[in-house]
C-alpha cells in the first residue's frame, strides 16, 4: 500500500468509507478494514486464499455517461471470463449516494500484484483487495 498518495485526501476517504456489495446467493458488503466473515466463507467457497473488488467503471475517478460504464463492465467480464477467473458481479457505493453505484467484480484468487496490475490497466485510482484474513484493504493506484 501508498504510503503516500497523489490522490485527493477526500477521495482516498470516500473510498475508505465507500460499501462494496457482492451479489452473491446470500448478498453481503464488504467495508475497508473490517474483517469480513462472509468474504471467509466465500474465499473457502471458491477454493481461494485470496481475492479482489474491482470496477472497470469511470477510470481515473472520472464520472462517465452509463453506457461507457455498461461496455467497460461487460468488458472486464469478458476478460475475466477469458481468463478463467472466478468471480461474482458486485457493486461499490458511498453511503450518501452522491456518486452512482459502480458496477463491479469480487475475482477470486487474484494476488495483489496481479490486481494492482489489472486495476492500473483499468486506470483506476485504487482497487480493494483481501487476503487470508478476509479483511479488505484499500491499495492506492496512484
Amino acid at each position: 500500500m501508498f504510503s503516500h498518495s497523489d490522490l485527493d485526501a477526500g477521495l482516498i476517504q470516500a473510498y475508505r468509507e465507500t460499501d462494496y456489495r457482492v451479489h452473491d446467493a446470500t448478498p453481503f458488503t464488504l467495508r475497508v478494514d473490517d474483517a469480513s466473515i462472509a468474504l471467509a466463507a466465500a474465499h473457502k467457497q471458491h477454493r481461494a486464499s485470496v481475492s479482489a473488488f474491482i470496477t472497470a467503471c469511470n477510470p481515473m475517478s472520472m464520472g462517465v455517461d452509463a453506457a461507457t460504464n455498461l461496455r467497460l463492465h461487460a468488458e472486464l467480464g469478458k476478460a475475466l471470463a477469458h481468463r478463467s477467473l472466478r468471480h461474482l458481479e458486485g457493486t461499490g457505493q458511498h453511503p450518501s449516494n452522491q456518486w452512482p453505484a459502480e458496477s463491479s467484480y469480487l475475482v477470486f484468487g487474484l494476488a495483489l500484484e496481479s490486481a494492482k496490475t489489472m486495476g492500473r490497466d483499468l486506470n483506476q485510482n485504487a482497487i480493494v483487495w483481501s487476503g487470508t484474513d478476509a479483511v479488505p484493504r484499500l491499495i492506492l493506484l496512484r
